[in-house]
């Protein structure tokens, strides 16, 4: 994937001083941190039969097998993210595993009852807000202190 370099880092706002910018370079991995987390804990409990039969009651076609693949796309996504080991390839699966359980296990719109429809409405709205992380995931990378960061680094010194 092609790298833009800028003589200043986007992430790294041009009025920022030395203490400033030591301290702003850890919120991007505790942000990758606490970003991925839902998918590592989510992905692991996708191999549940709690998460397959839920699934299945929800109309989800062969649950058994798709909710198992999810959970690895989930997992391996999330800590790719986490660990900025290949952010952007692990945003991508998150955002495949984020649009299609968005769509198919919280559509509020299809539900009666109106607390399960709030519900599932929160839902929907905290994976939009996902998909919005995993989209800038995807087109910034990890950030400066990744392990994609440091391999680009090595890189450059060669």
């Amino acid at each position: 994937m092609a790298t833009i370099f800028h003589p200043r880092p986007n992430y790294m706002p041009a009025e920022t001083t030395r203490h400033h910018a030591s301290a702003s370079l850890y919120i991007v991995p505790v942000a990758r941190f606490l970003f991925s987390l839902i998918f590592v804990l989510a992905g692991v409990n996708h191999f549940s039969s709690g998460s397959i039969a839920y699934a299945a009651s929800q109309g989800i076609p062969m649950a058994d097998i798709v909710v198992p693949v999810s959970g690895v796309i989930a997992l391996i996504g999330g800590l790719s993210v986490m660990t900025g080991f290949h952010a952007r390839v692990g945003a991508v699966l998150l955002l495949i595993f984020l649009v299609p359980v968005t769509i198919l296990m919280h559509n509020f719109w299809d539900i009666a009852d109106p607390q399960m429809a709030q519900m599932q409405m929160s839902n929907f709205l905290k994976n939009l807000s996902l998909i919005g992380a995993a989209l800038g995931f995807t087109f910034y990378g990890a950030g400066p202190v990744s392990v994609d960061n440091h391999m680009a680094k090595r890189r450059t010194r060669r």
